[in-house]
Order: C-alpha cells, then sequence, then structure tokens
C-alpha cells in the first residue's frame, strides 16, 4: 500500500492552519457578541469571513504552495465556497441555538468540523487544483 507523504504533510498543514484561523472564528464571535452586542447570526457569518480569508492567505503560502491557480482566480473560487460555507453555517447555527437551545459556541464548535471536512476536498480538487500533483 503507498501512502501519498506529501497529502498527508497538506492535509495535517490544512488541518493546523484550520484550526489556528476556527480559533480566531471563535474569538471574533465572542467579540462581536458580547463586547459588540452584535446578534449570533450577524457575527457568525461576519467571524467566519474574515477567519476565512485569513485562512486562504496562509493556506495559499504553507499547504497549497505549488498551485497552478492564478491568486485571484484562487481567491473568488475560495470566497465562493466561503459564501456558501456561510450560508450552511448561518442556518445550522439557527437550527442548533434557536430551536434547540444550544449555546452558540458550542454549535459553532460542533459545526466547523463539518465544513472543515468538505473545504479541505474542495480547495484541494476544484481551487488550488493539487490532488496528486505535488
Amino acid at each position: 500500500m503507498h501512502i501519498d507523504r506529501k497529502g498527508v504533510i497538506r492535509f495535517f498543514k490544512y488541518g493546523t492552519v484550520g484550526v489556528s484561523t476556527f480559533l480566531l472564528d471563535i474569538l471574533l464571535l465572542y467579540i462581536f457578541v458580547n463586547v459588540l452586542g452584535f446578534t449570533y447570526l450577524f457575527a457568525t457569518a461576519l467571524a467566519f469571513l474574515m477567519a476565512v480569508s485569513v485562512n486562504y492567505v496562509i493556506s495559499r503560502k504553507l499547504v497549497f504552495q505549488r498551485t497552478e491557480t492564478a491568486h485571484k482566480e484562487g481567491y473568488r473560487a475560495f470566497i465562493g465556497v466561503a459564501l456558501a460555507s456561510a450560508l450552511f453555517i448561518v442556518l445550522a447555527m439557527y437550527v442548533l441555538v434557536d430551536i434547540l437551545g444550544t449555546n452558540y459556541l458550542l454549535a459553532r464548535t460542533l459545526i466547523s468540523s463539518l465544513v472543515g471536512a468538505g473545504n479541505y476536498s474542495y480547495h484541494l480538487y476544484i481551487t488550488f487544483k493539487v490532488s496528486g500533483k505535488h
């Protein structure tokens, strides 16, 4: 059985970047809700979009550095996925928080694992087009 060493390393780099920017996301969410008084749904979308922009810059440099995708094209694709993800996150937050009564920070943490796994696959194959190449 052959293990793609570079693919495994890339996955762990993506995970490290993802956890780091997720922590930024949670910090921003907390500040937006508890310090600035934003509604948790608006704060969720804003924090996520800010954190995912940071994620793009770091991912492009550290995770997908050998991408054949131009910077502007890659960012457009990345943001397109981010907007779709933000919509899913906000809807899931509504269900978990307003309908099921889950704490908003716990709900956001639970949702992040689903979004992170899906986004990695999409960016690997579509946005950066590096799967199996490097």
